[in-house]
Formats: C-alpha cells, structure tokens, sequence
C-alpha cells in the first residue's frame, strides 16, 4: 500500500508539473496544427489552427502588425484602424504635442479622416507566409568550421536564399535563427509606411499610475491608442500621400463585450522581443548577482536627475517624458526579474536541470563523447565573461544616457564616412538623427547627468584601464564630477543644437574640423578606445565561445530531453502563447485576483498628482455609473491578468478569447514574474491586459468618439 501511494504521488507530481508548464511557451502559429491544437482546444479553444494561420485565407495573423518594429498592433475594423498601446504611440503622440496642444496631457481624438496625423517614419508589417528553409540556409555548415566561417557561410545562403524567394513586388522578405541557430525560418512580409494618429487618451489614462504602477499588478491603466494604416488606391503599399486611402484588411478582429471568467481560455498573438530560456545556471547567476545590480544603480541615478527637472518644467516634462518613460521601464524590469528568479530559486532548478542532463550524458556513450564536457565547457566561459560583462553593462548604460556623446557619435559616423561614396547618404541620415535628437534635448539635464553617471563610471573602473584622458580631466576638477561636467559643457559647442544643426547646413567640413578640437570629443574618443582595447575585443571573443557552445547546448537539450516539446526563444518574430484566465499569490498571506475595475482607479485618486490624477469627466461618469454597454453589473471592468508568455514585443498585443475575439491589449507583465524572460514559472508569471469593453468606454463615453466604435464589430460570443 504504501509503495502504491508512494507511485501514485509521484504520478501525481508530474501531472501538476505537466500542467503548470502548459501555459509556457511563444509557438509559431505555422506549427500549431502539429505541436500545440490539441493542447489549446482541452484548456478551452473553440476554433481551430487553421483559424489562427492560414496563407490560402483570411487568418488571426491578417489582423496582427509589427507596430514600428518594436510593439504589435491589430486591425479591429474593415477601414485599416489599428489599436495598440499609449505607450507604443508615445513617441508619435510626443511628436505631435506642444505647450499649446498637449496631446500627451489632453489626448487627441480625430473627428475625421481629415484630421488623423501623419507620422514619419512609422510602419506596420504584415506576415505574409512563414517557411522553414533551414536545410537551404545550413548548406555547407559543419563542425569544423569557426564562428566567422559558419556566418560567412549561413549570410551568403540567406542571401541567396532572399532574392529567390517568389513574392509580390510589393513585398519584402527576411530570416531568422531558432534554437541558437540550428533551425531557419523565412518570413515574407508586407510593409505599410503612411500610418496616422487616430486617438490617444490623456496620459491620466493611457499612463494612469506612471512609474508607481508599473510592472505591477493590480494595474489600473487604459494603456492604448489608435492609427489608421492608409494605402494606395490599389489596397498595396505606398509611400504617405494626401490621395492615399484606408486600407480594407483580409482580416479584422471582432470585439466581444462579453468579457472573461476566471480559467477562461485566452491567446496573445504578436511579436515578442527576445527571451532566454534554455541558458546555463551560470548565466542566469551572473544576472541575479552581476549585470541587473549594476544596471538597475546606474538607472537609479539618470531617473533621480530626470525626474527632479520633470516635476519643476513643463517643456522638460514634454521633452524628457519618452526618454524617462523608456528609462524606468527596464529599470523596474530588472528589480522584479531579480526578486522573481531569486524568489523561484532559478538557478538551483537550473543547476538540478543540469544535473539530469549531465547523468543522462553519461549513460549514452554517442552523447558523453559529443556532449560530456559541455556544462564544465559553458561554466568556464562564463567565469571568463563575468568582469568583461560588468564593464560591459556599466559602458552601455552611461553612453547611452549622456546625449552629448550620442551627439559626438552622430557627428563621428559624419566625420568617417568623408571622402566615400556614402558621404551624401549619410549626412542626410546624420542631420535627421541630429534634429530629432535636438528636439528633445535640455544641455542643463544632460550635464547634470554626465556629472551623476561618468562619478560612477571612473569609480567602478579598475584603476589600470582608466584612460589618461579622463584620470587628467579628473584630477584637475579636484574629483568633484559637477564641476568636472561644468567645465566639459562650458567648452563645447555641440551641446547648442541650434549652432550646431546651423554648421551643418552651412559648411560640414568646418564643423567636422571644430568637432575633431572640441575637449568633449576627445574625452570621447579616450574613453570608446579604452573600451574597445580593454573590454570590447576580450568580450567578442568569450562571446562568440559560448554562442558556439550555447547553440551545441540547445541541440544537446532536444537530443537528451526527447520527452520535451521545446518551442524556440522570442526573437521578435510573429507568436502565439496561452493559457487561461488566473489570478496568483505573489507571497505569505497575500492573494490578487484576476480583474480590476474603475472602483480602484478612484481609491488611487490623487487630485493634481503627477500619477494618479483623474480626468474630471471620468470621475463624473463614475459617480453617476454611466458605462453604457460596456459595464457589467454596475461596475467598469479596466484590466485582467492571465497566464500568457509575453514578453517586450508583446506590448500592444491582442488578447484574443476562446473564439478569437479581442477581450483586451497585453501591456505589462506583474512585477513578481519579470524574470519569465530567462525561468517562466507558473506560480507566479502574469501578463496585464487593458480589457477592452475599458478602451471602448474611454473612446465612446469619456472621449465622444462613437464614431470609432462604429467601424468595429461587436460581438456577444458567450450569448451562444
């Protein structure tokens, strides 16, 4: 008896790890059929495979976009509307918005065709059809072959591989490596390039809660916007003209105002950025310990700097509200990514995963003289990364932070490119990166950012690789930072946008040469050379060895691990994830449900607060309970939370219902289960959605923008 229980409880263990993994996984919607519509249809799905990815008819994937080629849109009406989040639309509403129409502030709603904004430089991408090509792109590959060699090998067939592909003219192609690189996919695409802002919400709504709320849950945001893709008057692709006209879709998505119950079935379909699943304990160590520590500090101080001009200057708010925005998003990211994967003890069960893997080796003499060395092979050549990792991340993160040397990087792309072919080419490209960056420039904050951040760059350095240059400018500003930054900027010129875009226009060589003389250059060029001979070179190399190792590891994995279905890592390219509607237990004695309503976005009212401030309209319809059709019960649904694997890329993504219909847009993941980019655990992984029956009452009741809602198709699917 008790061997039968003892039996039984072991079948029972793995039943409950079978089941919690189901809802891990970004799959590509060409494989369903064979991997996953089994699966999908017993948690709750009622259409089919084929409904989700088809090239012979209108499919999901018809209505799904690459908004911009870093969030994911849907076309939700027959007339081209696309909807995403605010916080994808930000820049182009952020373009648009001036002290006297701040649309950020006050939102923007289009009457009309007529008064939808253009946007340069956006676009939508469509995917056409998904093929895999791996055995073409892999011709000629083997194992003897450095990494250099094998890429070499690999571009030139993709390559090839391009220009052969049969598609339209009018379309485009491109190809992506899976598991580490051991399988290839084509994608045949359309791109539309006319794009135009429809409406936005205030930011009260689209960015209710700000900083304070991000990454949590519960979440209380109407994070969305809306754009209109424009076509010619043939329906394909065209560059913006005034003669262009909505573009009819294949494929639109119904709206259900039915919402969703908990343990309701529910799919997200889009373009997620990149995650990391199947790395060794090492890495996954090192990031807990390492580079999320020394990134997150870094951020701590840029924020501190930003916000504090934010809060007192109305044109800085403006200027500086993307660029903080996109600051404290992976800010706030990293914390919860450390709390999540020490929480889950992530490398323990990485550490234990090896462990089988490695035992598993060792019984099969073709896999231990393939594989037996591997792990030890890995774990050395993270020991060899770790420093040059550090000094990696600490670089990236105060470059890119100081817009000054973002300037001298733009001009020294100019300076290389004299005396070449391209020189025209890139001057252009070059002035258009100067003027927008200008745009949205204050020389005030960027100096007082090069004092806080390059403070921590000279005392996080090891005293050998700190060039002369700077150990120099240091010591004669006595180590005090701000009035080593004073003096930088006060003996620069390329911190006055006007001067310099002037010099541009006027005389390019003039300006190349007082650029090259220009202290602030110099102290540049010190510090990038520094890199590049201390760490950049080191780094590439360990680099390229545990690429080479990380590819053979996943491999290793699918021929040890048979009984696994593994699905590839996000790399940006079109995916679907599912799972069921859920609430979860963040820690002891705490439990969140799976739904917010508008009853919570007035607890978190805050007359006149930079976060939580209510529009008075809405407080309004709240009072007088004034939801039209899309409240339930007397209440206003706002957002709900699932166990979907999403990840950056997602955001702006359809959450889609047991028969397809939007019920909401991913938009944020709870803070607990950040880290579900390296460990997705059930336990404790939720992605956030704006339920949609929120984003129409905003449109409709608070906005007056009925006829937007007009377009769409509202359907009751629960009502069969």
């Amino acid at each position: 008896m008790i061997k039968y229980l003892k039996h039984l409880l072991v079948g029972f263990c793995l039943l409950i790890i079978t089941m919690a993994r189901a809802d891990e996984g970004m799959w590509l919607p060409q494989l369903l059929a064979q991997l996953n519509e089994k699966q999908m249809k017993s948690m709750g799905m009622k259409i089919s495979a084929s409904d989700i990815y088809n090239i012979n008819k209108g499919s999901l994937k018809d209505a799904i976009v690459s908004f911009g080629g870093f969030c994911t849109g849907e076309v939700i009406s027959s007339k081209g509307l696309v909807l995403t989040n605010h916080h994808c639309g930000f820049d182009a509403i952020q373009n648009h918005s001036t002290l006297d129409n701040n649309y950020i502030r006050d939102g923007f709603w289009a009457r009309n065709n007529g008064e939808e904004i253009p946007n340069k430089g956006l676009f939508v991408t469509f995917i056409v059809r998904i093929d895999d090509v791996s055995k073409k792109v892999l011709a000629g590959v083997n194992g003897s072959m450095s990494e250099s060699e094998r890429q070499s090998t690999i571009d030139k067939n993709i390559a090839a591989l391009r220009k052969e592909t049969k598609q339209e003219n009018y379309q485009d192609n491109f190809v992506r490596a899976f598991f580490e690189g051991n399988q290839y996919f084509l994608f045949v695409t359309e791109t539309y390039r006319d794009i135009r802002l429809v409406g936005a919400p205030p930011s009260s709504v689209g960015n209710f809660g700000k900083d304070s709320d991000n990454w949590m849950w519960p979440r209380h945001t109407g994070d969305f916007s809306m754009f209109r893709i424009y076509a010619g008057k043939d329906n394909k692709p065209a560059e913006y003209s005034a003669d262009n006209i909505p573009y009819t879709p294949k494929k639109s998505l119904s709206i259900s105002l039915d919402g969703v119950a908990e343990n309701d079935f529910t799919m997200v379909f889009g373009f997620p950025g990149r995650t990391m699943q199947y790395l060794h304990s090492s890495a996954v160590d090192q990031t807990v310990r390492v580079n999320d520590p020394i990134k997150i500090a870094i951020r701590d101080k840029a924020l501190a700097v930003i916000d504090a001009y934010m809060r007192k200057d109305e044109t800085i708010k403006i200027q500086y509200a993307s660029k903080y925005a996109g600051i404290s998003n992976s800010w706030k990211k990293w914390q919860g990514e450390v709390l999540g994967l020490t929480k889950t003890d992530a490398v323990g069960k990485k550490k234990a995963y090896e462990a089988t893997f490695q035992k598993r080796v060792n019984a099969n003499p073709e896999w231990k003289n393939k594989y037996g060395s591997l792990l030890a092979d890995i774990q050395s050549a993270y020991d060899e990364l770790e420093p040059l990792g550090r000094s990696r991340d600490v670089f990236n993160e105060v470059f890119s932070k100081i817009e000054l040397f973002t300037i001298i990087g733009q001009l020294n792309t100019l300076a290389s490119a004299q005396g070449k072919n391209n020189y025209d080419a890139t001057l252009k490209r070059v002035k258009e990166r100067l003027e927008d960056l200008y745009k949205e420039y204050n020389a005030e904050v960027d100096e007082k950012l090069f004092a806080a951040l390059m403070e921590m760059f000279y005392e996080d350095q090891q005293r050998g690789m700190i060039p002369e240059t700077l150990a120099d400018i240091v010591k004669k500003g006595d180590n005090d930072f701000s009035k080593i930054a004073k003096q930088v900027y006060d003996n620069t010129s390329l911190d006055n946008g006007e001067k310099t875009l002037a010099a541009v226009d006027k005389d390019t060589k003039e300006l190349l040469e007082n650029y090259r003389k220009d202290k602030a250059t110099e102290l540049y060029a010190a510090l990038v050379t520094n890199y590049s001979d201390n760490v950049s070179k080191k780094l590439n190399e360990v680099q390229n060895r545990i690429n080479q190792l990380q590819r053979t590891y996943m491999q290793a994995q699918m021929d040890v691990f048979k009984e696994k279905t593994f699905y590839p890592d996000a790399n940006s390219t079109l995916r679907v994830t599912y799972g069921n509607v859920k609430g979860y237990n963040p820690r002891d004695a705490v439990k969140y449900d799976y739904y917010t309503y508008l009853d919570g976005i007035m607890e978190k009212y805050k007359p006149g607060d930079y976060e939580f401030d209510v529009p008075e309209k809405i407080r309004t319809l709240y009072k007088n309970k004034d939801f039209g059709q899309y409240g339930k019960n007397g209440k206003m649904p706002v957002c709900f939370i699932a166990m979907n694997h999403t990840t950056g890329g997602n955001s702006g993504s359809p959450a889609l219902d047991a028969y397809g219909n939007l019920v909401g847009l991913n938009f944020d993941r709870a803070w607990e289960g950040t880290m579900s980019d390296i460990n997705y655990d059930p336990s404790i992984c939720r992605n956030i959605m704006v339920d949609i029956r929120y984003v129409l009452f905003i449109v409709d009741k608070y906005a007056g923008a009925g006829h937007l809602v007009k377009e769409m198709k509202l359907v009751h699917p629960k009502r069969k």
